[in-house]
């Protein structure tokens, strides 16, 4: 079932999200639904805080990286080809190398993209959907679209990785966003306070 992402200005992503355990009901049933969400906006990532659910938990497919607009193999995407994975509980141990940029989005926050500075190494604590421990190291894309949805786990948005002046000029356009002023061309839901 196709889940509505949550807009900028939601409180949930802004929140720290929670740790699950093993039985966590509908958890199964959450990350089919997560995956058919990202695919129908085309993501390549999603975190449960976007679909309003404050517990740490994200699914990635990058494969799309992999290719350019014709749909040839990037030889220096080829890791990211059947980059699909759940990521239950996952924790940064270690961010190494020297910053570079590149630009980012967000499903939650449609049709802005800046340039975001990360480092292009991360190891990450994490377990699978079977709740198996793994400690594994990313590098590249997949080491950006990491630490962009664990982001998202920890209440952080690509945007508060901005300077002070760029988040400024952004305000009217996150503004429209947050009041449902957007022409996202997938569901999304938008919170209104009363």
């Amino acid at each position: 079932m196709i889940l509505p992402i949550r807009a900028y200005g939601d409180p949930v992503l802004k929140k720290v999200a929670q740790d699950i355990e093993p039985g966590h009901p509908g958890l199964e049933q959450l990350i089919a639904d997560m995956f058919e969400t990202m695919y129908a906006a085309n993501g390549v990532g999603l975190a449960a805080p976007q679909v309003g659910q404050s517990i740490r938990l994200f699914i990635v497919d990058a494969s799309p990286f992999a290719e350019d607009e014709e749909g040839n193999l990037e030889p220096e995407h080829k890791h990211l080809v059947g980059f699909k994975k759940v990521f239950i509980n996952p924790y940064i141990v270690e961010e190494e190398g020297e910053e570079w940029g590149f630009e980012e989005g967000c499903l939650s926050i449609p049709n802005i993209r800046e340039e975001v500075l990360r480092q292009p190494k991360v190891v990450l604590q994490y377990q699978d959907e079977r709740f198996n421990e793994h400690e594994e190291t990313f590098d590249g894309f997949a080491a950006r679209v990491i630490q962009h949805e664990h982001d998202h786990l920890d209440g952080i948005l690509f945007t508060d990785h901005l300077p002070p002046m760029r988040k400024r000029m952004l305000q009217g356009k996150l503004r429209d966003i947050s009041q449902g002023r957007t022409d996202a061309r997938y569901k999304m839901r938008f919170h209104t306070s009363k």
